[in-house]
């Protein structure tokens, strides 16, 4: 398989050799369980059924789930904070496990497993890079499952790829991240993230059309479209929401989300070794409510805590 899924297109054989994402043509995954920290109409009351995978095609330096996403050398190791002290990180450290390779027909199971366990949904963390291995299980999927799929992703795709997720997938959950090329190529060494990132949501956006919910609120339906507001970078996020509600509507659903915290390689990053202050948050819900969005999720700062990353241990695979 020779391997174009995302915008960078390596055309790599990944049964022989690895390309950005370091994902090889098996699925590797570092936890599937009920979690109950997403979104309202996506977590419930009974939870979302996530599969967390392993490896992504961005390299984030702020990364909170940088020791599945960035699997090599240089991140095996224990999950710290940037500014920690040596005191500090030692007690942080916990092993970092390594990922569970699983078969098409495995992973097919644990979704089954999860819908078992009272899931609303099967929600697949990063799974762009996993796209072209995952169209057969989601065929197989859509005729055994009564739960909606959720794919969310990182919003690095291309819309040739999404294109053959239609009728498979019923929920899109993407980031949109940058609207500065140069940010996010600084941040996620991702060239021209935000027009592959918009004309990817678009597709989504003719795929599923208006949001449906059930009696409960759950989304059966949708899109959704995840912002976090980087310390330093408002008038970025204000720009992303602009084209949000200019292109898709008042009525498209915007999780603005404040739990960015300094993590992984953010050091590196001048001005963003700190959390997001309570003035740039409050700066850019206010762009955001008079813009005049009619739907959205706002996140408390207390949010921006490692409490609210999952250990990353196998369990459920």
């Amino acid at each position: 398989m020779l391997c174009r899924a995302c915008p960078f297109e390596c055309g790599v054989d990944r049964s022989r050799e690895l390309g950005v994402c370091r994902a090889s043509d098996r699925f590797e995954i570092a936890l599937a369980q009920l979690h109950h920290w997403e979104e309202p109409p996506i977590s419930g009351t009974r939870g979302s059924g996530t599969i967390f995978f392993s490896h992504c095609n961005l390299r984030c330096r702020f990364c909170q789930n940088y020791d599945i996403s960035q699997i090599g050398p240089r991140t095996r190791r224990a999950r710290t904070e940037s500014g920690d002290s040596p005191e500090e990180a030692r007690a942080r450290r916990s092993p970092v496990q390594s990922p569970f390779s699983v078969t098409p027909e495995r992973l097919l199971r644990v979704m089954l497993e999860l819908e078992q366990q009272g899931a609303h949904n099967i929600n697949l963390v990063s799974p762009t890079h996993y796209a072209d291995q995952l169209r057969p299980v989601l065929e197989c999927a859509r005729a055994e499952l009564k739960v909606p799929i959720v794919w969310n992703s990182n919003g690095y795709e291309k819309v040739e790829t999404l294109a053959h997720l239609e009728g498979l997938v019923q929920v899109y959950l993407p980031d949109l991240k940058y609207h500065s090329d140069e940010l996010a190529r600084a941040c996620s060494s991702a060239p021209d993230y935000f027009r592959h990132a918009s004309a990817a949501i678009i597709e989504m956006k003719r795929q599923v059309g208006t949001n449906r919910y059930s009696e409960d609120g759950i989304i059966e339906k949708g899109l959704i479209i995840r912002h976090l507001v980087l310390p330093g970078h408002t008038d970025d996020s204000k720009r992303i929401l602009t084209w949000i509600h200019d292109e898709l509507g008042p009525r498209t659903h915007v999780s603005l989300m404040s739990q960015y915290y300094p993590v992984h390689r953010a050091s590196e990053l001048p001005g963003m070794n700190r959390r997001l202050s309570r003035d740039e948050y409050a700066d850019v819900r206010r762009h955001f409510e008079n813009l005049g969005f009619e739907e959205g999720f706002a996140q408390e700062l207390t949010s921006a805590s490692r409490d609210y990353t999952p250990d990353f241990d196998g369990r459920g695979v």
